[in-house]
């Protein structure tokens, strides 16, 4: 017995000691609960409204100040034709559109146009909107046969999931393949001892740097085109967008995963933890925090700040745009210059964390 209990002492003695292990053990649960608790939500949260009309009645109006003083809504501006409504919505300036009939002080008629790239959340915001309105409206419909009130959804009027998943699953897949590559691929060099005779040859750390990192850029080429493929003709993922746009952001955003395995791999001295560390720290960010599933606007302001730095956001809105809305390249000009910016800044840093490491 006194040796059963040494042994637990023992144990809890290593455990103490190793405060990596310690680490993990209290606060991957506490990251994760937190994680989970706030960012996980289907709460419809400052939705950005546009009104259509050529001039508001009392009426109108009165819908548009209840939905003004909701919580739920942001009323961001007004437009003339649904058609400027629509191209609002394509380049994500708004996330739902409410049309007035003309003469709507007699007939009471309003369209409601979502973006039906995320079929869920337009359902949602259809029913909430709806209901606001005929709140307002039923005095005047007591006897009305018909529902003052259509919707339409854009760019997705099937409601096909797949239209909002497959983004977001190619932001994922590209984040955690290359990320994995580059990271071990380099611990390995460190294992073997390869990497320092690299280092004392007349080659710069540059150099070796673009060299490593071109073949897998190759590889996750290859990869980006069987998935563009198996999106379009497997699962009936629309490319509408140009696709030669669709590619030159695509491969801006494997660089920054090649960049941030290089990062990973500076930090990590066995290939396991190189895998470990790609996996943890980049799988829940990609899933909770870039809006593949849940919107960033429905998170607290943290999160919202951490979603802010995540490459994935910047990718997914990007595609979502490209693929499915059709939008051209100036209408991701903001996701591009993100990710340009990224794109530099992981570069100096792994350069730098590179000649550290190994110096």
């Amino acid at each position: 017995m006194k040796q059963f209990i040494s042994l637990i002492i023992k144990e809890a003695k290593h455990i103490a000691r190793d405060k990596r292990t310690l680490l993990v053990l209290c606060g991957m649960p506490v990251v994760m609960m937190l994680l989970f608790g706030f960012a996980i939500s289907t709460d419809v949260k400052n939705v950005r409204v546009i009104t259509v009309a050529s001039q508001l009645d009392a009426h109108s109006q009165r819908i548009v100040n209840a939905i003004e003083s909701n919580e739920y809504f942001n009323l961001v501006g007004c437009v003339a034709t649904p058609v400027e409504a629509e191209r609002c919505i394509r380049n994500q300036r708004a996330d739902l559109a409410i049309v007035f009939a003309p003469n709507f002080a007699n007939n009471q008629e309003m369209q409601i146009i979502t973006d039906g790239a995320d079929p869920n959340m337009a359902q949602l915001y259809n029913i909430y909107v709806t209901q606001i309105a005929l709140q307002q409206l039923q005095p005047l419909n007591d006897n009305r046969e018909s529902d003052p009130v259509s919707s339409t959804l854009l760019f997705n009027p099937k409601m096909q999931s797949s239209y909002n998943f497959v983004p977001g699953i190619m932001g994922m897949l590209l984040m955690l393949i290359c990320a994995m590559m580059t990271s071990i691929s380099i611990v390995r060099e460190k294992e073997m001892g390869t990497m320092n005779l690299m280092l004392v040859s007349p080659l710069r750390p540059i150099t070796i740097i673009v060299a490593k990192a071109i073949p897998y850029m190759t590889i996750a080429c290859v990869i980006l085109a069987l998935i563009i493929a198996i999106a379009h003709l497997v699962l009936g993922v629309p490319v509408a967008g140009s696709l030669w746009t669709i590619i030159f952001v695509s491969v801006l955003y494997i660089l920054i995963a090649l960049l941030l395995g290089l990062l990973i791999s500076t930090v990590a001295h066995t290939q396991l933890v190189a895998l470990l560390a790609s996996a943890m720290l980049l799988i829940l960010p990609c899933v909770l925090l870039s809006g593949m599933i849940f919107p960033v606007e429905s998170m607290p302001s943290p999160l919202q700040a951490i979603a802010a730095i995540m490459p994935p956001r910047y990718y997914i809105s990007a595609m979502r745009k490209l693929m499915i809305a059709g939008a051209g390249i100036i209408s991701v000009r903001n996701e591009v210059a993100v990710m340009l910016t990224m794109v530099i800044v992981l570069f100096s840093l792994a350069l730098m964390k590179f000649n550290k490491s190994f110096s």
